[in-house]
């Protein structure tokens, strides 16, 4: 007797499951939130020290800093939210210490409203062109 996936033309085979990164090395990912103007020197940063991808995604936010009044056309209002960069890389954790200090160096102004970063434990990388997966996919 045929099971229902062959019954019908098909066959069980599934994807293969991937791999642990814990056998390919650890990883971590940096999200930085930064001032838009500096998303040049922090890309630059990072590409000196072999850093091969990111993402960049527009953000609004506020932090101490509580937004600004402007002026407009003679009348005054609040901009709660600033426009932000949030900046996410997927790095080894060799790498880690020094994409750091690169981000900081690279996004510090010196006033308030300069931005965070975040780090984060990752436990799987898929690449999904080629199955590629941990520290290999990044």
């Amino acid at each position: 007797m045929l099971g229902p996936a062959k019954a019908r033309g098909r066959s069980k085979a599934r994807p293969r499951a991937p791999v642990l990164a814990s056998w390919f090395g650890r990883m971590k990912k940096i999200e930085a939130i930064i001032k838009p103007f500096k998303l040049d020197e922090v890309k630059e940063a990072l590409q000196e020290l072999g850093v091969q991808g990111m993402t960049v995604l527009e953000a609004k936010g506020y932090g101490r800093q509580k937004g600004h009044t402007e002026l407009y056309r003679g009348a005054e209002y609040v901009v709660d939210f600033l426009p932000k960069l949030k900046v996410e890389v997927v790095i080894g954790d060799d790498q880690l210490g020094p994409a750091l200090e690169a981000i900081q160096a690279a996004a510090r102004t010196g006033r308030i409203g300069d931005g965070k970063i975040f780090v984060s434990d990752i436990t799987e990388v898929v690449r999904i062109r080629t199955g590629e997966t941990g520290a290999a996919a990044v």
